[in-house]
């Protein structure tokens, strides 16, 4: 099915697009050649990039636009604005079905406005939530909600768990993840009364393909404690800067240790297998591409500083969100849920 799938692409979204994007397609191509891409941007600019790769250019159709939503553009600004932009045009094409999925580096907030206007949200979901994989000790965890949502009640936490590990069985491949909710201790009678109401519905909801284990704390996500983090907006996206920052922090002390002498400089020719396994697996661009989860629509939303094999992660993640059929499986999941049932049987 992979094979199979068409990407709508904001190709002038993003700090370093829209070379960095057409070359993360080119290399996104050669993994997946019968892959073909809609791509939305300046014509004239992207014309000349599209002919050094001749065989994205032959699997591509490219739509011009000259409307680019840009970093600083605010959410309301986008929404009466960008319609005819390249990241509203990426998204329309997946409403009216001709495209899988759209993949954009372009602004976080904007994309997500204009997502929700033009998609909607699924069925039983109050909100969307932005997901992404996250790196730990034992390889990666999924995080959500990223930044999507700043204030969250009890019902989107949970709409969040159920999502997220319908993620979390796609890009981990398990077949029942665990689930915690973050909070600032593990037990029961810690934190907000959200966390505490949303953690009891979820110990309700046992017929879905996932364990919720209750609650985790932030030092435990780069442990690997748990498949699934489930937090608001505004917790979720600190927690995740806080982790690359730290991740960037530990970098550069290494890098002046192994400088700082002589010694220290012949010690690094030892250690640099692993410190190069090490920051590949702490390289952002690695473990590019969050999706936005709980729109009749696939999203996927790429670092804007990505680079090239940044982009390309995001593409191969789009892809694996179009073979999973993500949608159908959060869809079948919800009825599970107290509260949601009689949702679901109405739509």
């Amino acid at each position: 099915m992979s094979d199979k799938a068409k990407i709508a692409v904001d190709a002038m979204g993003g700090d370093h697009a829209p070379q960095m994007v057409i070359e993360g397609l080119a290399a996104a191509r050669v993994l997946y050649p019968g892959v073909r891409f809609v791509i939305f941007g300046d014509e004239n600019v992207l014309r000349p990039m599209l002919a050094s790769f001749p065989e994205l250019d032959a699997a591509s159709d490219l739509v011009h636009t000259d409307e680019v939503v840009t970093s600083d553009c605010k959410p309301s600004q986008a929404l009466r604005r960008s319609r005819q932009s390249s990241m509203g045009l990426a998204l329309q094409a997946v409403k009216d079905g001709e495209a899988d999925v759209a993949v954009s580096a372009g602004n976080t907030g904007a994309l997500m406005a204009l997502a929700k206007f033009i998609l909607r949200t699924m069925p039983g979901i109050e909100r969307p939530a932005l997901v992404a994989p996250v790196p730990t000790l034992r390889g990666e965890s999924v995080m959500l909600d990223l930044g999507a949502n700043v204030e969250c009640d009890t019902r989107n936490l949970v709409e969040f768990a159920v999502m997220g590990a319908a993620y979390a069985r796609t890009v981990l491949g398990l077949s029942r993840p665990t689930v915690a909710l973050l909070n600032v201790g593990v037990e029961e009678l810690k934190g907000k009364e959200t966390l505490r109401e949303a953690a009891d519905i979820l110990k309700q909801a046992s017929h879905i393909p996932m364990e919720f284990v209750g609650f985790t704390e932030g030092d435990a996500i780069g442990a690997g404690a748990v498949d699934v983090v489930v937090a608001d907006g505004f917790t979720g996206n600190i927690a995740l800067k806080t982790a690359e920052g730290t991740a960037r922090f530990m970098g550069e002390l290494l890098r002046r240790a192994f400088g700082s002498s002589l010694l220290a400089k012949i010690g690094y020719l030892f250690a640099r297998r692993g410190l190069r396994q090490l920051r590949e697996h702490l390289d952002p661009n690695n473990h590019n591409g969050g999706v936005f989860l709980g729109l009749n629509g696939l999203v996927v939303k790429s670092h804007g500083g990505a680079s090239a094999e940044g982009f390309k992660t995001a593409v191969i993640t789009a892809i694996d969100m179009v073979e999973a059929d993500l949608i159908r499986l959060i869809s079948a999941d919800l009825p599970d849920v107290p509260g949601h049932e009689e949702e679901a049987g109405a739509a």
